[in-house]
């Protein structure tokens, strides 16, 4: 009997990780097929890559996976901290096309390809992140789609660097929404620089009523809705290419209601107190950043994902502002508050989608602010 060959199966499709500093890596093609650029960016976490991936400050961003397996445990719709998924790349050493967890999951493969990520895997991702942490943040480039090398290496070249790139007007949300109990007398004015979904839940869970804006609403409009407390969200860029937002948050500050910051939205605050932001770098990305609280003395383990950080020599020349947290792996400033006003803000994320429960209590303090600073009805 003759024997019948079976066909050979499809061999995977190769790509190309290209560094602004000339590095170059080889691996396989994974997620959308194509060519992307941004910044090249690592994150620690060993848990929550859906979390991350859905999170708005990301955008921009080529991340690498320090953890070895990513896609595993799929991905799940009740899970995302945006949409989409924002991430510009993605680097990983192993790449799992087979999801396994109890629920209703896909493929991460799927929603990569799905969301237009193009991505890169089997490469050195401990070589990579040791070559990120010597020689600091740059632009990057993966390529699967066969441009040649010599166009691509000229795309990369007119990739714009992230400091001075403004890019929340491109994760904003496009009109105001609401969560929460319409009936609650905190009444919660968040506004959108690329909130994370978790931030506005964890407000949700505390009784409050918040109505999310798009960060170019003007500040009559949102007054008009009679909110007791203001929250700043997080986001991506360069805070200080945000002259308007600083603007507006100054103004907001005005109101002498109680603010509360994460991330971007505490850099902004700072910015519009006088005080300076800069480029760190490598940046803080991850879910086991030691910060001391300098009022309470105690440390929590915090999640992280920022570029640029509050330049703490410019906190002496600005005496109504106070340092209340210290990142204690390079002493960099993880939080300050207003001492004229009710007005605070940290570096890392409370509400830590993936990440530890340490710092929820800070959005305890911002009710509790409220509740104090703004004269409530009762039934």
């Amino acid at each position: 009997m003759a024997q019948i060959d079976s066909p050979a199966p499809p061999q995977p499709d190769t790509a190309v990780l290209l560094l602004d500093d000339g590095t170059r890596f080889e691996g396989l093609a994974i997620g959308a097929k194509g060519t992307t650029t941004g910044e090249v960016a690592f994150n620690t976490g060993m848990y929550g890559y859906q979390e991350i991936f859905t999170d708005p400050s990301y955008k921009g961003q080529v991340l690498v996976m320090a953890t070895a397996h990513i896609g595993n445990y799929g991905v799940h719709g009740e899970e995302n901290e945006s949409g989409q998924t924002q991430i510009a790349g993605l680097v990983v050493r192993n790449f799992s096309e087979v999801a396994s967890r109890v629920g209703d999951i896909e493929p991460l493969a799927d929603r990569l390809e799905r969301d237009g990520i193009v991505g890169i895997a089997e490469i050195d991702t401990r070589g990579l992140i040791q070559h990120i942490r010597d020689c600091g943040a740059m632009n990057a480039l993966i390529s699967s789609d066969g441009t040649p090398e010599a166009e691509l290496l000229e795309r990369l070249k007119a990739t714009p660097s992230m400091e001075g790139l403004e890019l929340s007007s491109r994760v904003t949300r496009e009109a105001a929404e609401d969560a929460g109990d319409p009936d609650s007398e905190v009444r919660i004015a968040l506004l959108d620089l690329g909130n994370k979904e978790n931030i506005t839940r964890c407000l949700v869970e505390r009784g409050a009523f918040v109505r999310q804006f798009p960060m170019d609403t003007p500040l009559d409009e949102m007054r008009q809705w009679a909110p007791t407390g203001w929250m700043i969200s997080n986001g991506p860029g360069d805070p200080s290419a945000m002259p308007d937002t600083i603007a507006l948050i100054r103004d907001i500050i005005a109101l002498a209601q109680p603010v509360f910051g994460i991330c971007l939205g505490h850099q902004l605050i700072a910015l519009s107190q006088g005080l300076k932001t800069e480029k760190m770098f490598q940046g803080h990305r991850g879910v086991n950043h030691p910060v001391k609280d300098l009022e309470s003395g105690k440390c929590e383990i915090t999640s992280q994902n920022h570029g640029f950080v509050v330049s703490r020599d410019s906190v002496a020349g600005v005496p109504n502002v106070k340092v209340t947290h210290e990142h204690l792996n390079d002493g960099t400033v993880a939080g300050i508050k207003l001492e004229d006003q009710p007005v605070f803000s940290v570096q890392f994320h409370p509400e830590a989608s993936a990440g530890p429960h340490d710092s929820r209590h800070l959005f305890d303090r911002f009710i509790q602010h409220i509740k104090q600073h703004t004269p409530l009805h009762t039934a």
